[in-house]
């Protein structure tokens, strides 16, 4: 009897997100979405697990070989953990402290409910930084370990939690993908793990499996934002550490020195955004200063493309997407000279300490003022990010699902997978 083709490698993508929440994180899922769904050769299969019910910011970019494969709902907080959100502060500190103590290590990452394997999954690729406990073989991405070094940002429960979670995820994955060197020497230090375990595969930015916008999306978009004739864009959420009250002090410096561009923040505002709206307001920066909140991927194109430039005040980055947006679309950028960001930006940006108003200031007078300035960074960034496509990024993970699954590798496989990208 003749033996038929072998079976198509099966791999299960864990989508489970809540679109408009996990800012980076989302747009990681979406560029893998759409560039493996542009996969013509090859004999794999893409099952991206969601959350029942939440899957519609990641249908549009499913297509080819990929389709969705629905998992249970979402956890709903039961009513304890909303009553406790509404007690005094001093009941909420006491839960933080004492649910830091209950956490143990070895239950910290739950047991796979059986979906992925159910599904036939010959690997398991979890995108974001959760993930459950399985026996398929699996890619973890830790992302960053912020809670390491920007403790103060975090409960005691949340960093015990981090650390236990993103520890057992890391042992139990076959490979531990990072995006930037900076970040792959941080995990193998903090945990310990075998340099040939951890490596970098650059993501490529979502933006080009968005809608291209036309002049009459950009006009549509001045109107209806109120946006100036130029400005500067920072797309992040409102975590502290993403420092927009660092950015407001340095316009509140600019505009002492007789100069105000106005700013444009876009991404989900969360609760520490009633901190930051007030300094606005302290500031004197309320009408200098727009927050929109989550935008759409089309609205935000356009912002990028309107923005006479973008900057990036953060004080933590494993990787930054949005600068990779910046080069990849033109757009001057200055940024914080912190973590991963300056081997990412190398001359293609201004760089300044995030903590210290006066240099940010300095390089946004820079780069608002001098056109010349801006069109020799635009360049730059574009050669830049050349490289970076949601084609490349998913061709580089296929060779490690191979890998991983012990299927036949391709030239094109071995030579991704001895590449060594020092971002």
């Amino acid at each position: 009897m003749t033996a038929g083709p072998p079976r198509p490698l099966r791999v299960c993508l864990d989508a489970r997100l809540i679109s408009g929440v996990y800012g980076g994180v989302e747009q990681v899922a979406i560029s893998l979405a759409a560039g493996l769904s542009a996969l013509e050769d090859g004999n794999e299969e893409y099952l991206f697990l969601t959350y029942a019910g939440e899957d519609a910011w990641l249908r549009p970019y499913l297509a080819g070989r990929c389709r969705l494969l629905s998992g249970p709902p979402p956890p709903a907080p039961g009513r304890w953990k909303a009553a406790l959100k509404a007690a005094a502060p001093p009941l909420r500190r006491a839960w933080h402290h004492l649910g830091a103590a209950l956490i143990r290590p070895d239950a910290a990452v739950p047991p796979s409910d059986g979906t992925v394997e159910r599904a036939g999954a010959d690997v398991v690729h979890f995108t974001h930084q959760g993930g459950f406990r399985t026996a398929v073989p699996s890619i973890y991405h830790p992302h960053d370990l912020q809670h390491v070094h920007l403790p103060q940002y975090f409960a005691p429960r949340v960093r015990r939690l981090r650390e236990a979670s993103y520890g057992a995820l890391c042992r139990q994955a076959r490979l531990v993908a990072v995006s930037t060197s900076w970040c792959r020497e941080d995990v193998i230090r903090h945990f310990g793990l075998p340099a040939e375990k951890v490596q970098v595969v650059p993501l490529a930015p979502a933006l080009d499996a968005y809608p291209q916008p036309t002049e009459g999306d950009l006009a549509a978009a001045r109107e209806r934002f109120s946006l100036p004739d130029a400005f500067v864009l920072y797309p992040a959420q409102t975590w502290p550490h993403k420092n927009h009250l660092g950015l407001l002090e340095a316009l509140a410096l600019l505009r002492r020195q007789g100069l105000a561009p106005p700013l444009v923040c876009t991404g989900h505002r969360n609760e520490f955004f009633p901190v930051i709206q007030r300094r606005a307001r302290e500031r004197g920066l309320s009408d200098q200063v727009r927050f929109l909140g989550y935008v759409d991927p089309l609205a935000l194109q356009c912002l990028y493309r309107l923005a006479r430039c973008v900057v990036i005040p953060t004080k933590f980055e494993a990787d930054s997407a949005p600068l990779w947006e910046a080069f990849r679309l033109g757009v001057p950028a200055a940024c914080s000279a912190v973590t991963s960001l300056p081997r990412q930006a190398g001359d293609a940006a201004l760089l300044f300490d995030p903590d210290q108003p006066g240099e940010m200031a300095a390089a946004l007078r820079r780069l608002w003022l001098d056109g010349g300035l801006r069109r020799t960074l635009a360049e730059r960034g574009r050669r830049r990010a050349a490289h970076l496509t949601p084609d490349r990024s998913a061709r580089t993970f296929r060779a490690h699902y191979r890998r991983l699954a012990g299927r036949p590798l391709t030239e094109e496989d071995r030579a991704l997978l001895a590449e060594r990208p020092e971002l």
